[in-house]
């Protein structure tokens, strides 16, 4: 059985069933992360807001999908629960576009991105495609049984973002 599972802001979804679709709308300055383990066939989606959860630790225990630094580690651990290799994720990720900040005050799509790498870096995971920066809005969309990943951007047709672990689309 086939079935969407939306992914809202300062979300997370995970699946092992292959019929499911994981999509998230809309992002502007937060980003999405996917990850996928091909051998098992679990996959989930992370919609993050914020770089650092030191801004408010009362939000970030209430809601961990919120902040980069709790999420990303909190995405990996409840996928290994689910029967994935960290060695074996297939990872992208999409957003972090700087939208409503036209000065660049805050730069937070920028600083989702630098959060974003700084964590994968400690987690020993590699990121295996992205679509990140700019000023444009994206849905992303993953597909649990195939691991295939999409991207739309704001005017533009859907690609592939990532296609079982090669980069796609480009």
């Amino acid at each position: 059985m086939s079935r969407v599972m939306v992914v809202g802001m300062a979300d997370c979804r995970l699946s092992g069933e292959p019929g499911d679709v994981l999509v998230t709308y809309a992002l502007g300055s937060c980003i999405a992360v996917t990850a996928h383990d091909p051998v098992s066939r679990v996959g989930g989606m992370l919609h993050f807001m914020l770089p650092e959860s030191a801004i408010d630790a009362e939000k970030a225990r209430q809601n961990p999908w919120m902040f980069a630094d709790t999420a990303i580690p909190l995405l990996f651990h409840n996928l290994c629960a689910l029967g994935a290799a960290r060695r074996r994720l297939v990872v992208c990720a999409a957003g972090g576009a700087q939208v409503m900040d036209d000065r660049g005050l805050f730069n937070i799509g920028k600083r989702n991105a630098l959060a974003l790498r700084k964590l994968l870096w400690k987690s020993g995971v590699m990121l295996h495609d992205e679509d990140l920066g700019g000023t444009e809005s994206r849905s992303v969309r993953l597909e649990i049984g195939s691991g295939r990943c999409w991207l739309r951007t704001a005017g533009f047709a859907e690609r592939a973002l990532c296609v079982e672990g090669v980069r796609g689309g480009r």
